[in-house]
């Protein structure tokens, strides 16, 4: 797979820039940023200011003002205003009142008291804007002039640009990372949109219980993930469609299978009942009866086989219908009571008097049973024991068929294929009846249940 394909790529990348971005990112964007401020042209505005050459100058003023009238003084001021736009000047004469301003301010007053002044010489000392106070001429009896710049004025060039555009920068880097984190956040959420849609994919099941292909997008390790999945998708499709042709082979199998072993076992019968007839010694008759039960066995064999395959396709034919359970189950046991009591069993029969009704097929239901007598007649011979019991609780209604035989799980040369109890479980299922089988070496119990 191409790197440039691969999600690993992709995500290395995202890792490698959020690397970078602190210790690159940032002193790169700053250059390119600053740099341009930076050797561009600066006004007088923008130079530095020293407090203590302001003071100097100030006072070498104040000294070249001695004797100096009004006007010199208004003149020497003007010039510092030149010199300094950002500053603020003026000057109070000795007896206290205020001169010339330049620029005129709100908060002086016209007339300073000595409180006042030594009030104002404590709140200027270091204090914002920078003040700096000299007496004209050295003597307090000529007055003092006063010089007030903003602090802020006074820093570096570097810094004023810094106050100016440090939000711009600062929104211009938080707009860098806000762009960082987006990016990963798309990265992430189409990874995640694609998994979620390949998941949905694979709970979604076609009318073939088999769900549907999807469409593969990019080349990358999910695109890989897609093509398993639809390369699986049609494995199992074709696996469904063998399966369905073998299915189709062995019923059809099994359809010519049993019809084919009709004619022959028909045949054999009829030769036995012919034998029967025959002037046989003991020993002859009991051969001849024991090829008529085997000949009954495989004919009972080859009707369940058949009988499968059709229950198990579809085509068995069902009538459900509204019957009196318990008055079919009478009269299905008292059709199975001599044969047991031929062979010497003990027939319990314990079947409440009233009427249940259930919505089966009847042909059905009789099936079961004799399927549930004749297991236990062939492989429960040494229990000698069957027990038809019914129970009924309010809305529901339990047959319980037990035998004392040696249990289903028990080795025997008798056991059969299971297609009996295959059947059974078929025909009890498609007519919403619910089954349970115990069984164990002291006997086995076939319970059915259902409402009334």
């Amino acid at each position: 797979m191409k790197f440039r394909h691969s999600l690993l790529g992709k995500f290395l990348i995202i890792i490698f820039i959020a690397v970078l971005f602190i210790p690159i990112v940032i002193p790169v964007t700053s250059a390119l940023f600053y740099i341009p401020l930076l050797t561009s042209k600066q006004d007088d505005s923008d130079k530095e200011y020293n407090g203590k050459d302001i003071e100097k100058m100030w006072h070498k003023e104040a000294d070249k003002l001695k004797g100096a009238s009004p006007d010199q003084i208004n003149k020497t001021l003007k010039k510092v205003k030149r010199n300094y736009p950002n500053s603020t000047v003026f000057w109070v004469d000795g007896k206290g009142r205020t001169q010339q301003q330049f620029p005129a301010q709100k908060d002086i007053p016209t007339r300073w008291s000595a409180s006042y002044t030594v009030n104002f010489m404590k709140k200027s000392y270091d204090s914002d804007p920078f003040t700096t106070v000299a007496f004209i001429g050295s003597k307090k009896e000529n007055g003092f002039i006063v010089f007030q710049m903003p602090r802020n004025k006074m820093r570096p060039p570097i810094d004023n640009i810094r106050s100016r555009y440090d939000l711009i920068y600062a929104f211009g880097l938080l707009a860098l990372f806000g762009m960082f984190i987006f990016l990963s956040w798309l990265f992430v959420y189409k990874l995640r949109k694609r998994l979620l849609h390949l998941r949905d994919a694979m709970d979604q099941k076609g009318n073939e219980g088999i769900p549907e292909p999807v469409q593969v997008g990019k080349k990358d390790e999910i695109g890989q993930l897609e093509i398993a999945f639809n390369h699986m998708i049609y494995q199992l499709k074709e696996g469904r469609e063998r399966e369905r042709e073998e299915e189709k082979l062995r019923r059809k199998l099994i359809a010519n299978l049993s019809h084919d072993l009709r004619t022959p076992l028909t045949t054999l019968r009829g030769h036995a009942y012919t034998l029967n007839k025959e002037n046989l010694s003991e020993k002859g008759k009991e051969s001849v009866e024991l090829i008529d039960r085997k000949i009954t066995y495989i004919g009972q064999l080859v009707d369940n086989l058949f009988s499968y395959t059709l229950l198990s396709s579809g085509k068995y034919p069902f009538h459900p219908q509204t019957i009196d359970v318990l008055r079919k189950i009478r009269m299905i046991t008292a059709t199975w009571y001599p044969v047991f009591e031929k062979e010497g069993f003990v027939v319990n029969i314990d079947l409440p008097e009233t009427k249940i009704e259930w919505v089966i097929d009847p042909d059905w239901f009789e099936r079961v049973l004799d399927n549930l007598f004749q297991n236990i007649l062939r492989h429960t011979k040494q229990g000698k024991y069957v027990g038809v019991v019914g129970k009924n609780a309010e809305s529901n209604f339990t047959l319980i068929i037990e035998d004392h035989g040696p249990g289903l799980n028990t080795i025997s040369n008798d056991k059969g294929a299971g297609i009996g109890l295959s059947i059974v479980s078929l025909m009890l299922s498609e007519m919403n009846l619910n089954w349970d089988i115990e069984t164990n070496e002291r006997g086995t119990k076939f319970s059915i249940s259902g409402s009334h």
